[in-house]
C-alpha cells in the first residue's frame, strides 16, 4: 500500500474527452474543486478516447504522459476528473507511484472538510464508508495467508473480512442515526404545515450564490464564500413579509455535475427540506455561460430525490456581473417564472419578496378553498 499524504499537494489533473461539448468548463470546474480541497493544480493532461481503458482508464500511452508530468512538475497527486473503478485506481497508483484520486473521492474530501454539524458529519462519514467499501482490496494481503502446522495456522477470519464486517456494522449504525434525525425533521415539518406557513427551499448549482441570498434575505449569518460547496448543512430561518406573514426559508447543499450517488443517498435527510417544500427557489448564476447546463444538472438531482415536479421559481442571480437589470418575468398565464436579482448588491430583492408574498397568498387562498369545500361536503353528508 502507498503512503497517502494529506490534502494540499501539487496535483496533475487528467481530463479525457469522450465526445463531450463542454471540456473547458469541466476542466475549470475540477480546478475549482481541487482548490476547494486545498490542492494546487500544476498541470492538466488531456486526451481523446472512444471509451475508457478497462485497466487504467486512460490507456498506457496517456499514463506514461501523466508519469512524465508528475516528474516535471514535482507533483504528489493525480486527479482524474472521472469516476474510476477500484481496479483502475489501484493499477494507476502502482504505475504512477503516487496517490490517484477520482472525481467522486475529490468531492467526498471537500464534503469532509466542510461538514460542521453533527448530522453533516454523519452523512459525510456514511458516504465515505460506502465509497471505501468497494476499495478494500489487497490492503491486508500479508495477514490473509493461512499457514499449516502447529502454531502456524492463520486466523479463521482474514483481516480484510474483519474490516468489511466492521465497516458494515458502522454503516448500519450511521444509517439508523440518520433515520432518527429524518424522523425528527418530519415532526418539525408537520408542525410547520399545521401553521399554514409557506415553506421555501433554496436549490441550485454549487457557487450560484444561494447562501449569500439566504443571508441577505434572513440575516442568518450562514458561511458564504466564492468556492464550491462552501456550506453543506441545511439551515432554516423565518422571513417576515408584510403582505404574507412568516415564510420559512431553507438553504440546502449545492448540486454539481455527476454528483456521486452515495452522496445523494447519504444527504437524503438534508435534501428532504427540498422534497417537502411548497416552493423551490432555483438560484442560477446568470453570469456563468454554462448556466443552462447547470440548471439541467440541478433538475436531474431534483428528479433523483423526488422533487422534480414541485413548483419552481427561478432566481436569476448575479445580475451585477451582467447587463441585465432587476425584474420579474411571467408566463402567458401571468404566473411568475423568473426574478432577476443580485444577492450581493441587493438589487431586485424587493421584487423577490413580492414574488414570495404572491405565492404565500396563493397557498393561503388554496387552503381556504379546500377547507370551505371540506366543510360543504361535511354539511351535505350531515343533511342526507
Amino acid at each position: 500500500m502507498l503512503e497517502r499524504p494529506a490534502s494540499g499537494e501539487r496535483a496533475v489533473v487528467v481530463q479525457l474527452d469522450f465526445g463531450q461539448l463542454d471540456i473547458e468548463d469541466q476542466i475549470e470546474e475540477v480546478r475549482l474543486l481541487t482548490e476547494s480541497a486545498g490542492g494546487v493544480v500544476v498541470a492538466v493532461v488531456r486526451g481523446r478516447r472512444q471509451s475508457p481503458d478497462p485497466k487504467t482508464f486512460a490507456g498506457s500511452g496517456k499514463v506514461d504522459e501523466v508519469a512524465a508530468m508528475i516528474v516535471t512538475c514535482s507533483a504528489q497527486l493525480v486527479i482524474f476528473n472521472h469516476a474510476l473503478s477500484p481496479v483502475q485506481q489501484r493499477n494507476l497508483e502502482q504505475i504512477l507511484k503516487c496517490r490517484v484520486v477520482d472525481r467522486n473521492s475529490l468531492i467526498l474530501d471537500i464534503f469532509a472538510l466542510r461538514a460542521a454539524s453533527a448530522e453533516g458529519k454523519l452523512q459525510v462519514e456514511l458516504a465515505q464508508l460506502e465509497h471505501l467499501a468497494t476499495r478494500l482490496v489487497r490492503g491486508w494481503t500479508h495477514l490473509e495467508r493461512q499457514r499449516g502446522g502447529i502454531g502456524m495456522r492463520g486466523p479463521g477470519e482474514t483481516q480484510l473480512e474483519t474490516d468489511r464486517r466492521l465497516l458494515g456494522n458502522r454503516v448500519k449504525l450511521l444509517k439508523e442515526r440518520l433515520r432518527k434525525l429524518s424522523r425528527q425533521r418530519g415532526v418539525q415539518r408537520k408542525a410547520r404545515r399545521r401553521g399554514d406557513v409557506l415553506n421555501v427551499s433554496l436549490v441550485g448549482y454549487t457557487n450560484a450564490g444561494k447562501s449569500t441570498l439566504f443571508n441577505t434575505l434572513t440575516h442568518a449569518g450562514v458561511y458564504a464564500a466564492d468556492q464550491l460547496f462552501a456550506t453543506l448543512d441545511t439551515t432554516s430561518r423565518k422571513l417576515w413579509i408584510a403582505e404574507a406573514g412568516n415564510i420559512v426559508i431553507s438553504d440546502t447543499v449545492g448540486f454539481i455535475r455527476d454528483l456521486p450517488h452515495s452522496l445523494v443517498d447519504a444527504f437524503h435527510a438534508t435534501l428532504e427540506a427540498a422534497v417537502d417544500a411548497d416552493l423551490l427557489l432555483h438560484v442560477v448564476d446568470s453570469a456563468n455561460h454554462a448556466r443552462d447546463e447547470q440548471m439541467a444538472e440541478v433538475d436531474k438531482v431534483l428528479e433523483e430525490i423526488g422533487a422534480r415536479d414541485l413548483p419552481q421559481l427561478v432566481v436569476w442571480n448575479k445580475i451585477d456581473l451582467t447587463d441585465a437589470g432587476p425584474g420579474i418575468e411571467r408566463d402567458e398565464y401571468g404566473n411568475i417564472v423568473r426574478v432577476r436579482v443580485s444577492s450581493r448588491t441587493g438589487e431586485g430583492l424587493e421584487l423577490l419578496r413580492e414574488a414570495l408574498a404572491e405565492y404565500a397568498r396563493a397557498k393561503a387562498e388554496s387552503r381556504r378553498k379546500a377547507l370551505d369545500e371540506a366543510a360543504r361536503l361535511a354539511q351535505s353528508d350531515f343533511t342526507i
